[in-house]
């Protein structure tokens, strides 16, 4: 298969040509090709597909709030219609049986991923149970305990060891040195979240194997001239990534994110969603910063929202429950507005860095030989056209 453009963006930058994508894999550019075998995007824009490392659930499925094969499946098939192609199942601080449970229904949709299924679920993100409670924001507090390996390797057992790509640590708390020194040794990234960490406890231990910052800004010690905390190391150590959650403005407003982006670039930046799948609570759940409680009603969920209103919506309508959250590609065009970011800027904070940042550039995060074939189409307004997984055209309506 051929996808002709005038404008496919590379690491070396635009190309014109012809994409060939064989087995899954992407061939190269060419000049030429064989007549019949061509879909002409004429001068529409084809880049790598967005890589989300930090999504608890999307749409019609939630990991996080559900645990079950069918709502990965669901959170794979739905994702593609935002533009993700490649993603991490991320957990959330919970009792360990449950967590153990996630991991195992989580493997098998891993086990089972065909690129006819939707995004490509290439691991998973721990977020908590390792976390601190100071710092807990929507996480459970009963369920933040200190950075364990025994419990880690527990969940290697349930996940598959290779599976596990990102966990998200408060290294303050006791047990965090020999943890983090462990997970490096693993090859598992390391970020930092949920922390209530002194700059200088940062300074002493990014070298055993911290890459960087879970949702910066949130949920963590922030920034004071003399007390510099997480938020004053994130913007401090050029070698360290920011990961930044949808940007709706609410969770972070626009100019904290451009103070950073002035300050780390899109090289050191990472776009995410955070994601929950708010339609798939399990238990009366009220978002403080949505001033709404969704509460769960079979195959309905309930907004009771703070000014009164109500509302009762099918929590398997996709057009309906996706506008609880803002999806992968409303926040990249929020950061193109807000900051002027270039295609170039995006792909780096959307693809590429996600894709180092979790060990799986060499397969994904960009448009080059012997990668997976993992492409989106667009126009010059981010308008999303065509998705493609492994060279397999989606459904994205």
């Amino acid at each position: 298969m051929y996808l002709h453009s005038k404008n496919i963006y590379t690491p070396q930058g635009f190309q014109m040509g012809y994409l060939k994508i064989e087995n899954g894999k992407i061939e190269g550019i060419f000049d030429e090709a064989p007549i019949g075998d061509v879909i002409d995007y004429e001068d529409k824009i084809i880049i790598p597909g967005f890589i989300d490392i930090h999504i608890h659930g999307w749409a019609t499925g939630s990991f996080a709030h559900e645990g079950t094969v069918e709502s990965v499946q669901n959170m794979s098939k739905e994702l593609v219609k935002v533009g993700v192609t490649s993603y991490l199942a991320t957990s959330g601080t919970n009792s360990i049986d449950e967590i153990n449970r996630h991991l195992c229904q989580g493997r098998i949709a891993i086990d089972n991923w065909s690129p006819d299924k939707g995004a490509h679920v290439v691991g998973f993100h721990l977020e908590g149970p390792f976390i601190n409670k100071e710092f807990k924001g929507m996480q459970k507090e009963e369920y933040c305990i200190n950075p364990s390996i025994e419990i880690l390797e527990n969940f290697f057992g349930k996940a598959g060891k290779e599976n596990i790509k990102l966990i998200t640590i408060a290294p303050e708390l006791e047990g965090a040195e020999e943890f983090i020194k462990y997970a490096n040794k693993e090859d598992i990234q390391i970020s930092i979240g949920h922390s209530a960490a002194e700059f200088e406890d940062i300074e002493r231990l990014k070298d055993y194997g911290l890459g960087g910052f879970t949702h910066t800004f949130s949920g963590m010690r922030g920034f004071h001239h003399r007390r510099l905390g997480v938020a004053g190391a994130a913007l401090y150590f050029d070698d360290m990534y920011a990961e930044f959650a949808k940007q709706t403005g609410m969770t972070v407003k626009p100019q904290a994110f451009k103070i950073a982006y002035k300050i780390k670039g899109p090289e050191k930046i990472i776009l995410t969603t955070d994601c929950v799948g708010l339609a798939h609570v399990k238990e009366t759940f009220y978002h403080y910063i949505r001033k709404c409680t969704f509460i769960p009603d079979g195959d309905y969920v309930k907004l009771l929202h703070d000014d009164g209103k109500e509302e009762r919506i099918n929590k398997n309508d996709y057009e309906k429950v996706k506008d609880f959250e803002l999806g992968f590609l409303g926040s990249v065009k929020n950061v193109v507005k807000n900051v002027q970011a270039s295609i170039s800027d995006i792909v780096k904070m959307a693809s590429e860095n996600p894709a180092k940042y979790i060990g799986v550039y060499d397969t994904k995060g960009s448009i080059e030989p012997n990668k997976d074939g993992d492409i989106i189409v667009i126009d010059d307004e981010w308008n999303l056209l065509d998705v493609y997984v492994q060279g397999v055209k989606q459904n994205i309506q």
